[in-house]
C-alpha cells in the first residue's frame, strides 16, 4: 500500500494520535517525495516492528550497537513507498526470520504513528545530526523455534524477552510506552477476532 494511502487511512485511537497523524500528513504533503529519503535531513519516513510470538508473551528484542540498547526492528524507507514492505524486509534483516505473519488493526496493517526525535550521532565515520523520523509501526507475530540471525553490522544480540523484562532491558524511556501500547492493542485485536 503507497505511505499516503496508508497515513490517510490510519485510525486514531486518541485526540494525541490525530494530531499525531496531522503533523506526519503536513510533513508528507510539504516534503512529498522527499520525505521518504534520508536526504530528507530535517524529518523522513521510518518504519519500525513489535515482533511477538504467537501467544503475545514474549517480545523479539535486537541489541542495537548505535544506541546501545534492546529494541525493535525497523529503518529508513530510502526511497520505498510500501512502509509495510520495508517493515517486512527490515525485520527479516534485523532478526533473520523467514515467516512473520501481520496482525490487523481494524482491518489495516497499521498500527502507530509517531513523531520520534532521533539524537545526533555517528555511523560508518560520519556525523548524523538531529533530526526527526515520522514512524509507522507495525505488530507481528512468528514462531519463537523459527531460526533467528544476528545482523552483526547493526546489531550485537537477538532474544525472545518475556514482556514482564522488556522495560529493564530497554533503556530508551520515551520509546517503552510504545511497545507495550502496541501489544496492548495487539492483544485487544486478538480477543475481539475470537
Amino acid at each position: 500500500m503507497h505511505y499516503e494511502t496508508l497515513i490517510k487511512n490510519y485510525k486514531p485511537m486518541t485526540p494525541e494520535d490525530q494530531v499525531m497523524k496531522g503533523n506526519i500528513m503536513a510533513y508528507v504533503e510539504t516534503l512529498g517525495l522527499d520525505v521518504l529519503h534520508r536526504r530528507s535531513s530535517m524529518a523522513h519516513i521510518t518504519a519500525s516492528t513489535v515482533i511477538l510470538n504467537p501467544s503475545l508473551e514474549k517480545m523479539l528484542m535486537i541489541h542495537h550497537k548505535i544506541y546501545d540498547t534492546w529494541t525493535w526492528q525497523g529503518g529508513h524507507a530510502d526511497g520505498e513507498a510500501d512502509l509495510l514492505h520495508v517493515a517486512l524486509k527490515e525485520a527479516e534483516e534485523e532478526t533473520g526470520l523467514k515467516r512473520v505473519s501481520v496482525i490487523q488493526r481494524k482491518g489495516q496493517p497499521l498500527y502507530r504513528l509517531d513523531i520520534m526525535p532521533v539524537k545526533g550521532h555517528w555511523k560508518k565515520g560520519s556525523y548524523v545530526a538531529p533530526h526527526l523520523h515520522l514512524n509507522v509501526a507495525f505488530v507481528l507475530t512468528a514462531k519463537e523455534e523459527d531460526a533467528l540471525k544476528l545482523n552483526k553490522e547493526e546489531t550485537s544480540g537477538i532474544l525472545w524477552v518475556p514482556l514482564v523484562e522488556v522495560e529493564e532491558r530497554a533503556k530508551e524511556p520515551e520509546i517503552t510506552p510504545i511497545y507495550f501500547a502496541l501489544i496492548e492493542e495487539a492483544k485487544n485485536e486478538r480477543s475481539a477476532s475470537v
